[in-house]
């Protein structure tokens, strides 16, 4: 399913299309990387700060979600240790949008709903595009890349809730992991069969963030069986 080759901290796609394999470059994958995990950081910290938690507990709960769904790429992808952990850019840019959603409900008493769910939006598909990325630079399938890229961007929400003692939106009727699983699709196809980065990297944030804000916006809901 994935194929790679360890050099040093590089990780070399091992596959016999490597070459075909068009990914963005290593710049622009940090800063959707540092820009998603931000965005979560302060998600994650601006939903702690509803609760009772105290400084400390918005703080560590924004730091967690934060970096949550990019070790959970990582750990699946067998990247260990996960990039995390490997330097100080994420660890920073986790505290940074935490720290910023702390001053800003210290200010104004709460992030108002509206922008936390569009900042949750756009997280969740910086996060999926990320994951897809990754995993189809490392010579994952279609199937593969597109499963990876949700499961990563629905991690930090899922590690928030549990935190928070609530259910999941994964797991209910929300449009959420379905949002994040086709913004991977759509990079994973797009990076297959056009081999343009930038297209797959909007193309991929225009099908998670759109469908996630529409979903929140017209209250559309995940059939269910009873």
């Amino acid at each position: 399913m994935c194929a790679t080759r360890r050099t040093g901290r590089e990780v070399v796609v091992a596959t016999p299309d490597s070459g075909n394999r068009s990914q963005l470059s290593g710049r622009t994958f940090t800063a959707v990387d540092l820009v998603a995990t931000a965005l979560f950081g302060f998600e994650g910290a601006a939903a702690a700060a509803q609760t009772d938690l105290d400084i400390l507990g918005i703080l560590v709960v924004g730091f967690i979600v934060g970096l949550g769904g990019g070790i959970l790429r990582d750990v699946l992808l067998g990247f260990l240790p996960p990039a995390s952990l490997r330097s100080s850019s994420r660890v920073v840019a986790a505290l940074t949008g935490a720290t910023v959603a702390f001053v800003l409900v210290g200010l104004a008493d709460a992030v108002p709903a509206t922008a936390l769910a569009l900042c949750d939006a756009a997280a969740l598909a910086f996060v999926a595009i990320a994951g897809a990325e990754k995993a189809f630079g490392m010579g994952c399938s279609i199937v593969v890349t597109t499963v990876i890229g949700g499961i990563s961007a629905t991690g930090g929400g899922i590690i928030r809730d549990v935190l928070l003692g609530r259910t999941p939106y994964v797991l209910s009727q929300s449009v959420y992991g379905t949002a994040a699983l086709a913004g991977a699709l759509v990079v994973a196809v797009t990076l297959t069969y056009l081999g343009r980065p930038a297209v797959a990297l909007w193309s991929g944030f225009v099908a998670t963030f759109g469908l996630r804000t529409l979903a929140v916006l017209l209250d559309w809901q995940v059939p269910h069986l009873t």
